[in-house]
């Protein structure tokens, strides 16, 4: 506001007004879009992607530029005096290259099968955890994806699983003709045990043994028997025959 005397009296000014003002007196105007400010205040153009400052503008001479080196980037334009280092892809935190860094853009690192992300950072995974893996007596309900962990359940009264991947029903040894020796539980199936015949066994054990020793005893005797005498009854016989020819020859 002007005073009486045609003069700018600052007690018009409050003090807020008159911080922005100083500010102003003090740093001067804003850069453009495509400029930076200089460690000496100036307003110098950036650096293009992949680039970065080697020295400030400086009167007529304009921003001097340096490419990036390998392994390092930049992907937008700048005022920076250093590039960026590449993200490393480490197999062992779950994470695998899919797309290789350059000067103007990072590397792109994608989820390891059996691992899903756990946290974000520039719309790319961060950080990474492997899939919950069953306990036995507990069955796969969702498999694990990139995404998401895998989900476990219980095995219900009547199934196990020995290795935590499905749950089995127990073996019916009725429908086996066996009988259960075992109980189940979650992680072990029943025990079935054929039925009992030992004793049977024993009583026919018993009874044949004593039987078959006979037979192998009488059945050489018998076919010896057989054999001797119809060949001496075929030998008298013949002999007769022969006398009988030669006395009628005669």
């Amino acid at each position: 506001m002007m005073n009486r005397n045609g003069r700018l009296s600052w007690t018009y000014f409050d003090k807020p007004v008159l911080t922005v003002l100083c500010t102003l007196f003090a740093f001067g105007k804003a850069c453009g879009p495509s400029e930076y400010k200089s460690s000496a205040g100036e307003c110098c153009p950036m650096c293009s992607i992949g680039s970065i400052v080697r020295s400030d503008c400086s009167g007529n001479l304009s921003t001097a530029c340096k490419p990036c080196t390998p392994g390092t980037f930049i992907s937008e334009p700048s005022g920076l005096p250093k590039c960026f280092t590449c993200r490393n892809c480490v197999e062992s935190q779950g994470f695998y290259i899919q797309r290789k860094c350059t000067t103007i853009q990072d590397t792109i690192c994608g989820v390891l099968d059996g691992y899903y992300c756990i946290d974000y950072s520039n719309l790319q995974c961060s950080h990474a955890q492997k899939h919950s893996v069953c306990k036995p007596s507990q069955e796969t309900k969702t498999p694990g994806t990139k995404t998401s962990d895998a989900v476990c359940v219980n095995c219900p009264h009547g199934f196990y699983s020995p290795l935590g991947l499905n749950c089995t029903k127990w073996t019916d040894c009725l429908a086996r003709n066996e009988i259960e020796t075992e109980n189940g539980s979650s992680d072990k199936d029943v025990t079935c045990t054929p039925k009992r015949r030992e004793r049977y066994g024993l009583i026919f054990a018993i009874v044949l043994t004593p039987l078959f020793y006979i037979i192998l005893y009488l059945a050489p005797q018998s076919t010896s028997c057989k054999l001797k005498h119809p060949v001496e009854e075929t030998n008298h016989a013949n002999t007769t025959q022969h006398k009988n020819n030669t006395l009628e020859e005669n």
